[in-house]
């Protein structure tokens, strides 16, 4: 049944002792090491390898690594659990994978596909470029992403990224991250010491069941945390080595995808209720308990469970939702640049009234946090609750709709018994200063929409931030030519400026990268174990003051992406102070820094964030302590 040990080391595990492997060697004739690597190949039915390695090293070795096709059993033997995508692929199904690249390149991928998302094949070929360059010199990848973050941004993240996830089975090529599935049940505690590094800082996860505005994508889903966590690191000066990127596939409603012979996720329907929160208890359990201090952020988790997971674990660990609160904190920091931008103080938010076209967790996080910002200038819950309309697929809602779920209860009209008005009807009744989209429906702010917000208001307020391009409910463009080039403009995706007359009308992106780095930064120094309301208002405050004079009079409401590193500095500083004031800042270091003024505590934080360069290496005495790791230990 053993046919051959290959030369070198071999895939042996390492839970065999060494007298095991001895008695195996001895077994084929073999007297020692040497005459096992000496020992002739002849091919059996069943050939047995052996390595004293496991884990990463397994995968980074390419003689010994078999990528998707690790058998379960073999997994579970060389910790190479949770490593690797839950579906086993089988060696032909590899091979049709890669001639199909070997032909076809990205060609064999839909282009319709591509472009409904807003993405060209200039986009492809930039994120495959900077693919292959971050596995072969992660330090050289992320000084390009710090020095051309405006650039590559869009190609790491949104609205790139949509495609990477949607065709991950097809792009795939080496294991980032960790997998947990529904078949780990039990094992994940176990799982999680697999992942080599034992600092992290920063853990993003999704469930994949609401990519950007694309649906349930499974397990392909985890191009999402890993591509928010290049953000952190360019961004928000997070050490690459210190953040993990994590899917939970717990199946998948998308037939399509379960169709796929490539696809390498759980060939499922997704679990429900009881069964699919203890797999995210235990996933919540297994990281925190690995990584008590670290900052664990939620991202694409569909409407159903946002905000529940987000009220499940808020308060027992530093976690926040992205979707939900970093979305919400940028339509914020947006609106208070949208007053400057208008000549109105801070305190104008109070006055106006919103028309909000979708009642998901995005939606409805900005709504809420609106709604705080419009309560710190004098208004009581209930009266800014009045300055609200919110609209879905059902139309407007009332206190009267059956079923109202809890989320929507305090922003549902109590007034109004009108419940199928269509959403024109809603504008053309309300008369709004702002539009907010968070639907993700395409292009629902029509011209006759825009047409109305140009009258009723000298500066409309249009803000459609659903993303990919493809889901926009209006153009920069149209914004501009149906408001008359009056509007002031944000969006979730990116839009170039406009022209019109002889006046160019600057397009601002409400991009949570604008939040995110920044707040976990802050929350992550500060030792907060919580992320608070008074934290993400904070962080939203602080980017209308980083706005120069010259950029608001172009009509921008957002600083540059030129600045994003300053901006996350500034917002890490504005989170730590507001958990000071909460009483969250535990990190005694960082007390002491603001004891002696922002300017020190600005240094301190600057001071941690990563910057891409080489450094000397040197080798390291293996019966001395890892000194790097040692001062980690000992650090923030």
């Amino acid at each position: 049944m053993i046919g051959v040990i290959q030369r070198g080391t071999a895939l042996l595990s390492s839970r065999l002792s060494e007298p095991a492997i001895g008695s195996f060697l001895r077994a084929l004739g073999c007297r020692s090491y040497a005459d096992a690597a000496s020992f002739p190949y002849e091919p059996k039915e069943f050939d047995i390898s052996v390595t004293r390695n496991r884990g990463v090293d397994i995968l980074h070795d390419p003689v010994y690594n078999k990528g998707t096709a690790h058998p379960l059993i073999e997994r579970e033997r060389l910790g190479l659990r949770g490593l690797l995508p839950p579906g086993a692929l089988t060696m032909a199904q590899q091979k049709a994978r890669a001639m199909h690249r070997y032909w076809h390149g990205e060609s064999y991928i839909d282009p319709s596909q591509i472009e409904s998302g807003g993405v060209t094949h200039e986009h492809t070929r930039k994120w495959l470029c900077l693919q292959e360059l971050q596995d072969r010199n992660e330090t050289l990848f992320y000084r390009l992403l710090v020095e051309n973050f405006v650039e590559m941004a869009p190609i790491i993240y949104t609205p790139t990224v949509g495609w990477a996830c949607a065709n991950h089975h097809k792009l795939y090529r080496r294991p980032r991250g960790m997998y947990f599935s529904a078949n780990d049940r039990r094992e994940m505690a176990s799982m999680v010491w697999n992942w080599p590094h034992d600092q992290v800082d920063a853990i993003v996860v999704t469930d994949g069941s609401r990519i950007l505005g694309l649906g349930d994508l499974g397990t392909n889903g985890l191009g999402i945390p890993v591509g928010k966590l290049d953000l952190y690191v360019a961004a928000g000066g997070f050490h690459p080595g210190r953040v993990l990127p994590c899917v939970i596939d717990v199946g998948t409603n998308n037939e399509l995808l379960r169709n796929e012979p490539w696809y390498m996720g759980l060939k499922q329907p997704r679990l429900r209720g009881d069964a699919y929160y203890e797999v995210i208890d235990e996933f919540v359990t297994a990281v925190m308990g690995r990584w008590p201090k670290a900052v664990l952020q939620f991202e694409d988790f569909n409407i159903e469970h946002a905000a529940p997971l987000l009220q499940r674990y808020r308060h027992h660990h530093c976690v926040f939702n992205d979707d939900v609160q970093g979305t919400a904190a940028t339509a914020v920091g947006g609106l208070y640049g949208a007053m400057a931008v208008a000549g109105k103080p801070a305190s104008a938010l109070a006055d106006q009234r919103f028309v909000v076209l979708g009642a998901g967790s995005a939606g409805m996080g900005v709504v809420s946090m609106i709604a705080l910002s419009m309560a710190k200038h004098g208004l009581s819950q209930e009266e800014a609750a009045s300055r609200f309309y919110v609209v879905d697929h059902k139309g407007l809602i009332t206190a009267q709709r059956d079923g109202l779920e809890d989320h929507l209860r305090p922003f549902a009209r109590k007034d109004e018994s009108i419940e199928a008005e269509a959403f024109i009807d809603v504008v053309r009744r309300v008369k709004p200063t702002a539009l907010i989209g968070l639907a993700g429906a395409g292009r629902l702010f029509t011209p006759d929409v825009l047409k109305l917000m140009a009258q009723y208001s000298e500066r409309p307020i249009i803000m459609p931030m659903s993303n990919p391009t493809s889901r926009m409910e209006c153009t920069h463009e149209e914004a501009q030519l149906h408001c008359e080039g009056r509007a002031i403009f944000a969006s979730g995706s990116p839009q170039e400026d406009v022209q019109f007359g002889d006046k160019t009308c600057a397009a601002s992106q409400a991009n949570n990268m604008y939040i995110f780095p920044g707040l976990a930064m802050g929350a992550l120094l500060a030792r907060s174990n919580a992320v608070t309301d008074g934290m993400l208002m904070a962080a939203a405050e602080t980017l209308a003051t980083m706005i120069p004079a010259k950029e608001l009079s172009e009509g921008r409401v957002y600083p540059s992406m030129h600045q994003i590193r300053d901006i996350s500095l500034s917002v890490a500083l504005a989170t730590m102070k507001a958990a000071a004031d909460e009483g969250l800042l535990h990190n005694s270091n960082a007390v002491k820094e603001l004891a002696r003024g922002n300017a020190y505590l600005r240094r301190y934080i600057h001071k941690h964030m990563y910057v891409p360069q080489y450094t000397t290496l040197m080798p390291l005495d293996p019966h001395q302590p890892d000194p790097t790791a040692a001062a980690l230990r000992n650090g923030a």
